[in-house]
């Protein structure tokens, strides 16, 4: 078990900050548990922790959060990889097999632009989901 701050007590992979805001949005639990502390987002796809304290004390587990988190389902093609616009990977890769490019980023960033974005509260990681967006199309167009 790693106890260094901003590292996931059971896979000791180094977190992501994110503020408590995010958190609070994304539990499905009582915020009753939520501390005034620093959290961290665990990236991990093969652990079922999403949120940790900087102590480690504290968990918050997939079955605590809202929303299915892409990170810890990437192979999982309804999950959103982009939480403000419910776009998801199978619609990343429908567009990508169907037209070899992805509008899906002209939209987000309009969305963006628009000032229609919420991701420090509706993504789980807390910020922009465009380098996921961008991550899997390299991913697909490799290996397509």
């Amino acid at each position: 078990m790693n106890t260094q701050s901003g590292y996931c007590p059971l896979t000791g992979t180094q977190g992501k900050k994110v503020d408590g805001a995010t958190v609070k949005s994304m539990l499905s639990i009582s915020l009753r548990t939520v501390q005034d502390v620093q959290y961290y987002f665990c990236r991990d796809s093969d652990c079922n922790v999403v949120y940790f304290s900087d102590d480690g004390q504290q968990l918050f587990y997939v079955n605590d959060i809202r929303e299915l988190v892409y990170q810890k389902e990437p192979d999982n093609l309804d999950v959103p990889i982009c939480y403000c616009f419910r776009h998801t990977s199978k619609d990343v890769r429908h567009e990508l097999e169907a037209t070899g490019k992805v509008d899906i980023i002209a939209d987000i960033e309009a969305g963006i632009q628009a000032g229609q974005c919420a991701c420090d509260w509706r993504n789980p990681q807390g910020d922009c989901c465009l380098g996921n967006v961008r991550q899997l199309i390299k991913h697909l167009s490799k290996s397509g």
